[in-house]
């Protein structure tokens, strides 16, 4: 199956099994987003790519309800769950595409992202974070919750075998074992510091891992 196929199948699940697959969620997902956004002015207008069920945009909502936000994702029945979850909220807009291609015909001041963009090769990496760049304002912010290789062999083995471990005493059942495995194939996972690199080298002014713990990781970058 592609990427679409395999999220639309669990978009139902999604949210209540994050947690199981994430093992440092609160500090991924929350306490990240509170340290970024308790040192930012309140966006304008944000975009989620690869939003998903909306998790991401939930936590950033928590923060900046004024703000106007386009959620972009590939998967139809995903965007259906955030359609769900912010019914009746018409700041929040939503896109059904891939990002890849182009970003949405508006104005943005922030992007967001979370497990999503390590599904690119490297050069469909840079194509966005460069993509990126050029449509944000001066001091535009764009932030990318994800999941990274460690840059030797034996520690990414080391990584992989203990969240492994630790998805398998989560409580999911087998079945959702074996599409995790099955997701993971889709997997183009670089560094973190191979990112940083490729996002200087799109001329993001400052760059920076703000929060890391094995397989994940948040960097943050400003035009």
């Amino acid at each position: 199956m592609n990427i679409e196929e395999q999220f639309n199948l669990i978009a139902k699940e999604y949210d209540s099994n994050r947690r199981k697959f994430i093992p440092c969620f609160d500090d991924f997902y929350k306490n990240t987003t509170d340290f970024i956004t308790s040192n930012i002015n309140k966006p304008k207008r944000m975009i989620d790519l690869g939003a998903g069920t909306g998790l991401l945009t939930y936590f950033w909502f928590q923060h900046f309800p004024d703000s106007e936000y386009v959620l972009v994702d590939i998967a139809d029945e995903m965007l259906d769950v955030a359609r769900k979850r912010f019914q009746n909220i018409e700041s929040i807009s939503y896109q059904s595409e891939n990002y890849i291609h182009k970003l949405p015909d508006t104005d943005f001041d922030t992007v967001i992202s979370a497990l999503s963009i390590h599904h690119l090769e490297d050069c469909d990496k840079i194509t966005l974070f460069s993509r990126i760049y050029d449509n944000l304002p001066s001091g535009g912010l764009f932030v990318n919750y994800d999941q990274f290789c460690a840059e030797q062999m034996q520690m990414d083995h080391w990584f992989n075998s203990y969240w492994e471990t630790q998805i398998k005493h989560s409580g999911l059942t087998d079945a959702d074992l074996a599409l995790w495995k099955e997701r993971r194939k889709l997997d183009k996972e670089c560094s973190v510091k191979q990112e940083i690199t490729m996002l200087k080298e799109c001329k993001f002014s400052i760059v920076n891992c703000v929060y890391s713990y094995q397989k994940f990781s948040v960097i943050v970058a400003i035009k």
